[in-house]
């Protein structure tokens, strides 16, 4: 499973949040795996145009404020494609079975309503929204 897409929202939270530079070492013993994964996530987002640096200088920036960076933003960021496919359609269907033959166009339209419903869905959450949560959670850990 792809985690890509998770730990980007780690590593954007933690960015946001940090008062102190982050390097790639840093944010990957925070997400529990290894710094070359890490920096191969920030290449993504930097790509994106969703994070900088400043060459000479370890850590990053969020290029704009986590109100205005969507879920979908860092979801296709993440994933290098430009809309979301959640379901593949298997190849190979026998095309004399009358199941065969047209499960693929009976499947098509619902995969895409799905799919368009959690682009949607996505596009209306931020990365403040996730920051909000985790503040959330922690006041809740406190009591």
């Amino acid at each position: 499973m792809d985690t890509k897409f998770s730990v980007a929202l780690h590593i954007l939270t933690m960015i946001s949040e940090s008062k102190e530079v982050l390097s790639s070492q840093a944010l990957a013993v925070s997400v529990g795996t290894n710094a070359s994964y890490i920096r191969k996530v920030i290449a993504l987002l930097k790509n994106a145009g969703l994070i900088t640096s400043q060459q000479g200088r370890s850590g990053y920036q969020l290029s704009k404020n986590p109100k205005e960076i969507s879920l979908l933003e860092i979801y296709l960021a993440t994933q290098e494609v430009d809309h979301i496919r959640l379901f593949q359609i298997h190849q190979h269907a026998n095309q004399d079975c009358p199941v065969g033959q047209h499960i693929e166009g009976a499947m098509t339209p619902i995969f895409a309503s799905v799919e368009k419903q959690l682009e949607a869905d996505l596009a209306h959450q931020t990365l403040d929204n996730v920051i909000d949560n985790l503040y959330q959670i922690a006041k809740k850990s406190r009591i």
